[in-house]
């Protein structure tokens, strides 16, 4: 699902990322972690094209995304699930219509009910699907951008959320992968990344240091 190939990336003179190498398979979770500025973010700015690689090539679903022409752009970044803080929904769209929003640029066909009314279900939120962003709670706000991909790329995704939710959403994340969702998730919750044991990619000053099929935090400190 997503290759990265030998990658390098630099802003003037510092180095984010060197030589990166690492696979995520289809359907599977994986931590990314490591110390603040380990280029954690820059990984999760390259899948989404905001970055391109000073070197090396980045492939999801072997398609090489360096090569994608700006117009193209837009298109295949509404294929992906990305969850930050701050959420990214549209403000002015309930949560049904951002939900039916994903799942028609992305190509699904059949009922658009039907399959916005599955998702809303199986993230807990389907009695929210009037509401409008402005009128969620945060991990609601979590939920409904769950709803939206099949590639999930999580920046932190818990860091405003109090332990109990936290916890909630990472097991939504984890679900996830059952249905097929591949999931990247960059944190520095430890006690979730030990809870799990799931693949997980250490980074420390932008370069791998560990990458564990069934990894754990402490692990893979240096």
């Amino acid at each position: 699902m997503v290759r990265f190939v030998r990658v390098t990336k630099k802003f003037g003179n510092e180095t984010a990322l060197e030589s990166v190498s690492f696979e995520v398979v289809e359907g599977e979770l994986a931590f990314i972690t490591g110390p603040s500025g380990a280029g954690k973010t820059s990984i999760i700015r390259l899948l989404l094209r905001e970055l391109r690689p000073d070197k090396g090539k980045i492939f999801i679903q072997g398609k090489d995304i360096g090569v994608l022409r700006s117009g193209d752009i837009p298109y295949f970044r509404r294929k992906i699930g990305v969850v930050f803080q701050d959420f990214k929904l549209l403000s002015d769209l309930n949560v049904w219509e951002n939900v039916a929003l994903a799942l028609q640029v992305s190509g699904e066909n059949g009922d658009a009910s039907l399959q916005v009314g599955e998702v809303l279900k199986r993230v807990g939120i389907a009695n929210k699907a009037r509401l409008f962003p402005r009128q969620l709670a945060g991990g609601e706000l979590q939920r409904t951008v769950l709803a939206r991909a099949k590639l999930i790329l999580a920046d932190e995704p818990t860091g405003n959320l109090d332990p109990a939710t936290s916890r909630q959403i990472v097991e939504l994340l984890d679900g996830a992968t059952k249905d097929g969702t591949t999931v990247i998730m960059a944190t520095h919750n430890a006690e979730i990344v030990n809870s799990l044991s799931r693949h997980v990619i250490r980074l420390v000053e932008g370069k791998v240091v560990a990458d564990k099929p069934k990894g754990k935090y402490e692990e893979d400190k240096v």
